[in-house]
């Protein structure tokens, strides 16, 4: 097959990328369309009298949940079929979506919160996305379902506000129960059905080789980078709504500070992004987003009586969290061995599921008992932490990763393969996946003779 038919995606594998990058932003929708303006409602249901802390279990309890089942439903996609799993979460995910809908107390809204996170179909769809694609257009189809992940992010906190008004929060949620239904008969009839399922070691998790990637030190890092960057943002949202009312800016009018400052982060965060992997400064890019974020929380601890402060700080957040957003992946996949690159990130995304949860819980009971100070003087510690974390931490190598099916060549003899594989200049590592039917390779940006490489895995 020629070079551009291998890298160019067909049919079938687009309809796949964008059906279940759609799918992907729609559960992601029910997450982020709330989070501007949940705490204030959460704030006014009965059972939130005087008390702000199960506010914030409100706002992340479905962490808790989502990390709990993520890989369950993973694994039981293995096992009873993709599409299966994927309708299960999906249902059980607007089943929670149309309890939060109805809820009349705070109890119920936080028992909602915690159904919505049990369907974390995640796995299941990365798994499904990875039956329909080749190796060599995977990468590509992964980072479609990023893009839409972030652009749903970005755009959840300028409408939400606005929708809020006209449909209220209990509308947000009802939207998001029946755009959820409508993502189920997306994946009937839209979404190829793969013609065979197996485990893929680049997207899916192991759990049996878990204790490999909590051995390594470097992950571990990373691990508590995305598990710190989600508690303080969950923090943060569980205060932030209350500091722009006291100053005058109600709900409806919040999206004036969340446009600018959500634009800025992404503009900013693509030329950051190229420059720190393009010229080998990835940890100075990733440290900076640190800084930014531990600045602006800073910032925040002292200016919240200024609506431009309050603005400037959102923006200088935005353009740090953006660009960990998108730097945090590309070194868990850097550090972590080829073979095992989905089961660090499935460890990854449970941290972050985690975060969510812890900054939930503590950002209630912080502003419960501390007020904004002890929301943001946490959110602030918790970023110097990371930042220390990160500055004496290594950086990683400048590598990217491939994946080719083994050459007939060189079937029962992955070994010989791989032996002539070493001979390849700009290869750091190679492993090959349980059924020895695809070599993962991790190798230099620079000085790389990929046509070499390529040419020995294909038997020429």
């Amino acid at each position: 097959m020629a070079k551009e038919n291998r890298t160019r995606m067909f049919p079938h594998e687009w309809r796949a990328s964008t059906t279940l990058s759609g799918v992907y932003a729609l559960r992601m929708l029910g997450m982020f369309l709330v989070l501007p303006v949940l705490a204030l409602y959460a704030a006014n249901l009965p059972g939130a009298e005087n008390n702000k802390a199960p506010v914030g279990l409100a706002m992340g309890m479905y962490g808790l949940t989502q990390a709990l089942f993520q890989l369950p439903l993973g694994m039981a996609s293995d096992k009873f079929g993709r599409k299966k799993t994927i309708y299960f979460g999906l249902i059980v995910f607007a089943a929670g979506s149309f309890m939060a809908a109805a809820a009349n107390s705070l109890e119920m809204l936080v028992a909602a919160r915690a159904l919505q996170g049990a369907g974390a179909v995640s796995a299941a769809v990365t798994a499904l996305l990875a039956d329909l694609t080749r190796n060599e257009v995977r990468t590509r189809a992964m980072s479609m379902i990023g893009l839409s992940i972030g652009l749903t992010f970005s755009a959840s906190l300028v409408a939400a506000p606005l929708m809020a008004e006209f449909i209220g929060v209990s509308g947000l949620f009802a939207l998001t129960g029946v755009l959820t239904l409508i993502s189920i008969a997306v994946v009937a009839w839209f979404t190829p059905d793969p013609e065979i399922s197996k485990l893929h070691e680049d997207a899916q998790a192991q759990p049996a080789r878990f204790g490999e990637v909590l051995q390594d030190r470097r992950l571990l890092g990373l691990d508590f980078g995305i598990f710190a960057l989600h508690a303080a943002q969950m923090a943060l949202f569980t205060a932030l709504p209350f500091a722009l009312q006291q100053i005058g800016l109600e709900k409806i009018g919040q999206w004036k500070v969340y446009l600018p400052a959500t634009l800025t982060g992404l503009i900013v965060m693509v030329p950051l992004i190229i420059v720190g992997e393009t010229r080998g400064r990835l940890k100075q890019v990733f440290v900076l987003g640190i800084a930014l974020i531990a600045l602006a929380q800073i910032g925040l601890l002292f200016g919240l009586g200024s609506l431009a402060l309050i603005t400037a700080c959102l923006i200088v957040y935005f353009i740090g969290f953006n660009v960990l957003e998108a730097s945090l992946p590309s070194l868990v996949s850097k550090i972590a061995p080829a073979d095992l690159k989905g089961t660090a990130m499935g460890v990854y995304n449970t941290m972050q599921s985690l975060g969510l949860f812890a900054g939930g819980a503590a950002g209630g009971m912080l502003f419960q008992h501390f007020g904004f100070n002890g929301v943001f003087a946490f959110c602030s510690g918790l970023m110097l932490v990371w930042l220390a974390v990160a500055l004496a931490a290594p950086a990683p190598k400048a590598v990217k990763n491939l994946s080719y099916p083994v050459g007939s060549r060189w079937q029962g003899n992955t070994g010989a393969l791989q032996s002539a594989l070493a001979e390849v200049a700009g290869i750091e590592a190679v492993a090959f996946s349980q059924d020895r039917q695809t070599v993962f390779i991790k190798a230099l940006q620079k000085g790389f003779d990929r046509a070499a490489a390529e040419k020995i895995i294909s038997g020429g």
